[in-house]
């Protein structure tokens, strides 16, 4: 049975995968607050991962780092503390997990790195300036990493597009603004934490030993198809 740390498992897609994960492996969360999940195969270390000491972990085989931001403003609204921060919460916090549980990760079962991206750093969109630089960090990041960790240790990306959580609820207030951004995308639809979980889990697979410094785009057709 594999050992995964989820860095920020307590909501979103960061508690959706946990969900799918405790099937089959042991996991061990990193976050703020306690995920309302109990299992014998879970355990929970509260921490803020950019300000704390991150707790020492004997054995893993795999590392999800959930953490994200949505900060959609103009340009001429964005601070250069808004870049800061993003840029802290989604390059530097993954940096530092990575860091710290690196060399046990050497010593795991086929290790696996999963890290969050965005359809924006890809899809120019107006008002996404500060977290399309912070995700193209996480993306360069990726690529890096996947060709100096080979071959034991694999890391991959997931780019979603509008995902229906917390972190998205400003985007998805009202039946309106739900139904605007269904039909901006040619599926129709956009995503369910569920289906992230589900790419991740995948990723963090022996079923995907072969895949290592690639970014998924789980976009719904938006960055893919001009309809």
């Amino acid at each position: 049975m594999k050992t995964i740390i989820v860095i920020g498992g307590s909501k979103g897609i960061g508690k959706a995968l946990i969900d799918k994960l405790l099937i089959s492996c042991r996991v061990i969360n990193i976050s703020r607050s306690t995920p309302e999940i109990s299992h014998n195969h879970l355990t929970h270390h509260s921490c803020d991962v950019i300000n704390d000491e991150l707790p020492n972990i004997e054995q893993a085989d795999g590392l999800v780092y959930c953490p994200g931001s949505i900060n959609l403003k103009p340009i001429s609204r964005l601070s250069i503390d808004d870049f800061k921060s993003d840029f802290e919460i989604n390059v530097l916090g993954a940096v530092k997990v990575i860091q710290k549980y690196l060399p046990i990760l050497k010593n795991g079962n086929q290790a696996s790195i999963v890290l969050f991206s965005t359809v924006a750093a890809k899809l120019g969109m107006p008002y996404h300036a500060s977290i399309a630089v912070a995700k193209s960090g996480v993306e360069g990041l990726v690529k890096s990493l996947g060709a100096e960790l080979a071959p034991n240790i694999r890391i991959n990306a997931i780019a979603p597009t509008v995902t229906n959580t917390e972190l998205a609820s400003k985007l998805l207030r009202n039946d309106k603004m739900i139904e605007n951004i269904t039909e901006r995308h040619p599926l129709k639809k956009f995503l369910a934490p569920e289906e992230v979980a589900e790419m991740t889990a995948f990723l963090l697979s022996d079923s995907c030993a072969s895949v290592s410094g690639q970014i998924f785009e789980m976009d719904c057709g938006i960055v893919s198809f001009k309809i």
